[in-house]
């Protein structure tokens, strides 16, 4: 059993009803600016990825498993946050099998 993932809070995402539509959720989580962009965008994209589903009783998501799975996507339930490497990315490769260089054998 995988422990309950912390909750991420948001002043926006905490304002939220218990249930909220997708434009609610979008300017909570970017901002009234790009919350067009994120809807058309990124929501389907999240969704592929098991962003909450809409409940049908309520017709809206619910916002306590929008947490959630943030949670889970900045690696919260690891115990800290994934950072993006930053660079360029190198393969280790053991040195007897490595090519000489400078041409040397």
């Amino acid at each position: 059993m995988t422990p309950e993932p912390r909750i991420v809070t948001n002043a926006a995402l905490d304002r939220l009803p218990l249930f909220a539509t997708d434009l609610e959720i979008a300017t909570a989580i970017v901002g009234r600016a790009r919350a067009d962009y994120w809807l058309k965008a990124i929501l389907p994209a999240l969704e592929q990825r098991g962003f909450p589903g809409i409940d049908p009783l309520h017709k809206a998501r619910p916002v306590p498993l929008v947490k959630q799975f943030f949670a889970r996507y900045f690696g919260i339930t690891a115990g800290f946050a994934m950072a993006k490497p930053g660079g360029e990315e190198r393969i280790w490769i053991p040195k007897r099998e490595r090519k000489p260089e400078g041409g040397r054998a």
